[in-house]
């Protein structure tokens, strides 16, 4: 995979067309994304997809987008009506965590939505949130205290508009999960009760014990099960988006799908699609993610010919259970990590090595509090230096009581694992967390492709810069969700959609002719190949990195995907063809790419990235690392679809 720095580059970019309409912020910046040239209309299944990128740092962050009407006929009726393989919204989430939930219910007022989910509806990262979410809701507490928290966190690189725009709206999407039906802790003086968090210089977490995002997620389903203009498709991967590309514009109009449980396609053709999908902790082998985190919104989104940001910036969360530390192992491993929430830390927990030396103020004078970033690389040089498997996070000092209402799930994980949190430290050693970096967002959700939105952590919106605020995450999702409605709403009543287009996208096709010999030794491959990725991943792209490691990590890769594609194709495999288990390897290949691209083109340490070739912060490198797409060519199958025209 080539990448070009946009500096000193010859590569010739298309300037987006940005104007100011609707309220929406004129563009600070007028570069551009690099499109195929056309004198005629021209219809993808996925709109192609670059075998190269351009990786660019840029001066400036936010990006905003027309809105105008699209140049198709009007679709009289655009309803939940269908048959099996083709259904019509108006509306389609991909996504069932509190972005996409939240996004569902306030579209819901104004057509069909349908809600797409990889697994069951609870079976996302906000399930698994475990802190809370931050807001100003404390009488000492200020907006731009948040602000400052936030962007220090962030080591400079957040965008100052967006993190006002957060942290002020913050506060008002709280009140409004409280009034959907969920519950809180409150203090004793019958005020909610909120936590502090590493990066936090005030408490302004609010949350549900240490199970916060199971809470959130238990009320959002709720609404959206009595709702009945949102209906809920379980077990449905997405594929590839839907876009149409008149010359310089690219238009969104759906997405098909793969139902796991029937093996059927399922093509959703609606006028707006918000991506929800979550992050890529999957590409490490060690993740606090659930196993649908495996990066299929970016990689989905990047052949679509997305604007991708700021992927270099993986957060490793500093305490995952370290399960060889128990009394008593699991007896099988984990599909992801079970996360030790940065509130044990906040509420006085004391991290040690195992001589029982605490060991954080040797690293920064804020100790255990100090942000995320900070206190994984600590442990992780602690580990390195003593040769060590993992440290310990000791909060046994606290009463009894309080431990068990603050940590409940914590403590009842640990006890089946013979481990009394009470009286003894926990063992934790970091792990993959939260995708920094995703799809480019402007201030309202909005993305270069017309009809597509973003929300969650699939999204770059420019809150979180080079590292993620604790606690920040579940905020961002509900601002960004809430934001991006309006003008959906509006695209949506403005979209046009020409019927006789729809035949016009190549229909992904399922092995049904394998034996299943064949279908389970390509799965086996597969997995393998996986789990070699994951391991490349770890090993070269990890907390620390180094240019020789990512080069070798890049060339690692691709030999690998190529190997992969070609045993595919041997096995009688066609680029026509899905399945559940190639689609998230495709999509963790794209992911995995991108994250060491963006990697590469960094040129110093800041925040989540640390290299020791740049060892330092540097003034002039403060900008994001923007990746634009080619022009669709030739590329793999894992990176590229079947480009076809659409004449008249």
């Amino acid at each position: 995979m080539a990448t070009g720095l946009v500096s000193g580059s010859s590569v010739l970019y298309c300037k987006l067309k940005l104007y100011k309409e609707r309220g929406y912020k004129e563009a600070s910046w007028a570069s551009g994304v690099t499109f195929k040239r056309c004198s005629k209309r021209e219809i993808s299944w996925s709109c192609g997809v670059s075998k190269c990128l351009q990786v660019r740092e840029h001066e400036f962050f936010r990006t905003t987008f027309t809105n105008n009407r699209a140049p198709f006929r009007p679709l009289t009726t655009v309803s939940c009506l269908g048959n099996d393989a083709t259904k019509y919204f108006d509306f389609a989430i991909i996504g069932s965590g509190v972005a996409g939930l939240r996004y569902a219910l306030e579209v819901s007022k104004h057509g069909s939505v349908a809600v797409i989910t990889k697994a069951e509806p609870h079976e996302s990262n906000t399930n698994y949130a475990q802190g809370g979410v931050s807001a100003v809701l404390g009488p000492l507490d200020s907006v731009e205290n948040h602000m400052r928290d936030t962007i220090v966190a962030g080591a400079y690189l957040c965008d100052e508009e967006t993190v006002r725009v957060v942290c002020t709206e913050g506060p008002d999407r709280v009140r409004e999960l409280i009034d959907l039906g969920a519950s809180f802790d409150h203090g004793e003086d019958g005020n909610l009760h909120l936590a502090r968090e590493g990066g936090h210089s005030h408490h302004r977490i609010v949350h549900a014990a240490d199970m916060t995002g199971r809470e959130i997620e238990r009320a959002l389903l709720k609404a959206v099960h009595d709702n009945p203009n949102i209906f809920m498709f379980e077990h449905h991967f997405a594929i590839d988006l839907l876009t149409s590309q008149d010359c310089s514009e690219i238009y969104c109009h759906g997405v098909d799908t793969l139902n796991s449980e029937t093996q059927e396609v399922v093509r959703f053709i609606s006028k707006v699609t918000l991506l929800a999908s979550g992050g890529a902790g999957h590409i490490y082998p060690s993740t606090t993610n659930p196993p649908v985190a495996t990066g299929d919104g970016v990689a989905m989104a990047h052949r679509a010919q997305a604007v991708i940001s700021n992927m270099e910036f993986v957060q490793f969360h500093p305490t995952a259970l370290a399960d060889e530390g128990l009394p008593t192992k699991p007896t099988k491993i984990r599909d992801n990590c079970f996360l030790i929430t940065e509130a044990v830390r906040g509420d006085g927990g004391v991290l040690y090595n195992l001589g029982m030396e605490r060991f954080m103020l040797q690293y920064d004078e804020r100790a255990e509090l100090a942000p995320r970033d900070i206190v994984a690389r600590s442990i992780d040089d602690q580990l390195k230096k003593r040769n060590e498997k993992y440290v310990l996070l000791d909060i046994s000092h606290k009463p009894r009581e309080e431990i068990l209402a603050h940590f409940p799930n914590i403590a009842a994980e640990c006890l089946r694992h013979g481990l009394d949190i009470t009286h003894d430290p926990i063992p934790v050693v970091p792990a993959a967390h939260y995708m920094c970096g995703g799809v480019r967002a402007g201030l309202h959700g909005e993305t270069n492709i017309r009809g597509l939105y973003v929300a969650g952590e699939v999204a770059c919106t420019g809150l979180h810069g080079a590292n993620r605020l604790a606690s920040n995450s579940l905020l961002e999702a509900l601002v960004f969700a809430q934001r991006a409605v309006q003008p959906s709403i509006e695209h949506m009543e403005d979209s046009h959609l020409d019927l006789s287009a729809l035949d016009s996208w190549d229909r992904p096709v399922v092995p049904v002719s394998f034996g299943n010999s064949v279908l389970e030794e390509i799965t086996q491959r597969t997995r393998d190949v996986r789990e070699e990725l994951q391991s490349i991943m770890w090993d070269y792209v990890g907390i620390l990195r180094s240019t020789s490691r990512l080069k070798m990590a890049e060339q690692r890769i691709g030999e690998l995907e190529a190997e992969w594609e070609e045993y595919l194709f041997q096995k009688g495999w066609e680029v026509s063809m899905v399945g559940l288990e190639a689609g998230e390897m495709r999509n963790l290949f794209c992911c995995a790419k991108l994250v060491v691209s963006s990697a590469l083109s960094r040129h110093e340490s800041r925040g989540l990235h640390f290299t020791i070739d740049f060892p330092h912060l540097e003034e002039s490198k403060r900008r994001p690392t923007i990746i634009f797409p080619c022009s669709p060519v030739k590329g793999r199958w894992s990176s590229q679809q079947p480009h076809k025209q659409l004449h008249g």
